[in-house]
């Protein structure tokens, strides 16, 4: 398997996973998501104490590129603080808009660096940003909650 099917896999994976696709009681912050070119919508809870994101998940349908990259995004950012999060969301996009990334920022978007290549298919980068888009609008809320 080369390194594009891996990515191919990855994507698929999320995509398919219901893991984190569920609403999530005791949310701190629910913030609508809509890509308006193709009809994406999701909804991003996160539940955040004590200075952490304690959990996330997420309801909504789409294709299988914005699907893939909010549970990606969740995985990643549960666990860490919205500071850390901040971080990791201006790396993702900074990915996609082919600015360059050192190989440590690169490695700390972990399964996130699969969807790099979308950055090279203009009708997707809607579809993968969204989602990191929707998490800085989640943030945002939270620290005024």
């Amino acid at each position: 398997m080369d390194l594009s099917e891996l990515y191919s896999q990855v994507i698929k994976d999320h995509n398919l996973s219901r893991h984190n696709r569920h609403g999530l009681e005791g949310a701190s912050v629910a913030v609508p998501g809509k890509n308006p070119s193709c009809g994406d919508e999701i909804e991003l809870f996160l539940k955040v104490k004590d200075g952490v994101i304690q959990d996330a998940s997420y309801t909504g349908e789409g294709c299988a590129i914005s699907q893939a990259s909010v549970s990606i995004m969740i995985d990643l950012v549960r666990g860490k603080t919205p500071e850390e999060a901040a971080e990791l969301c201006r790396l993702f996009l900074a990915m996609i808009r082919h600015e360059p990334l050192s190989r440590e920022e690169t490695r700390r978007l972990e399964e996130a660096a699969a969807l790099a290549g979308v950055s090279n298919m203009p009708a997707r980068v809607k579809c993968a940003t969204m989602p990191w888009h929707t998490l800085e609008a989640a943030l945002a809320a939270a620290r005024g909650a």
